[in-house]
């Protein structure tokens, strides 16, 4: 049995991830509710995989430490594989192994292009998108040239000012 891979993610109504300049300023002025379900989705969670722009966005941050340093954190790139104290860079097969082995979901943070490629692959089994309330007309799109693929509405729900939408990706229904 495999693992749950999960792309779970907040973005404006007209689908960017980050506004201009890679900016998340425009979430702050949105009203939610606590923390509009994270830390509910962060406990199932034991292995985060992301691409190597948003592993460079976040270094850009200068936060005091790794966000995920209780997590086993894989960095997709295609320059060679190595691995920090905090993390593993290595290329996207790595999925194969990670959802063959015991654990809880996989988190797939981000980006775009990352979620393409996983999506062509069949790895998501699952999509959990937060919607802010705002147009941002420009920025990082989520969706950019992924396969057609049916989804089955799990769940929605409303965190204050935010939409929740959970996915499940429909069996053998991937790259249609």
């Amino acid at each position: 049995m495999s693992r749950p891979v999960t792309l779970f993610i907040v973005m404006s109504l007209d689908g960017f991830i980050t506004g201009r300049d890679e900016s998340l300023a425009w979430l702050d002025a949105i009203e939610g509710e606590g923390d509009n379900g994270f830390s509910e989705f962060y406990e199932t969670v034991d292995t985060v995989v992301m691409g190597r722009k948003t592993y460079d966005w976040l270094q850009r941050q200068e936060l005091e430490r790794w966000p995920y340093e209780e997590k086993e954190t894989y960095v997709i790139t295609s320059s060679f594989p190595r691995k920090t104290e905090t993390v593993t860079f290595t290329s996207a097969d790595v999925m194969e192994e990670l959802k063959e082995e015991e654990g809880k979901t996989i988190w797939v943070v981000g980006g775009g292009r990352l979620l393409r490629t996983y999506l062509e692959r069949g790895d998501i089994t699952d999509i959990v998108i937060t919607i802010a309330p705002v147009l941002l007309g420009e920025g990082v799109p989520l969706f950019s040239s992924v396969p057609e693929t049916t989804l089955e509405r799990k769940r929605v729900r409303q965190f204050g000012q935010f939409t929740e939408l959970h996915f499940e990706i429909k069996s053998g229904e991937r790259g249609i």
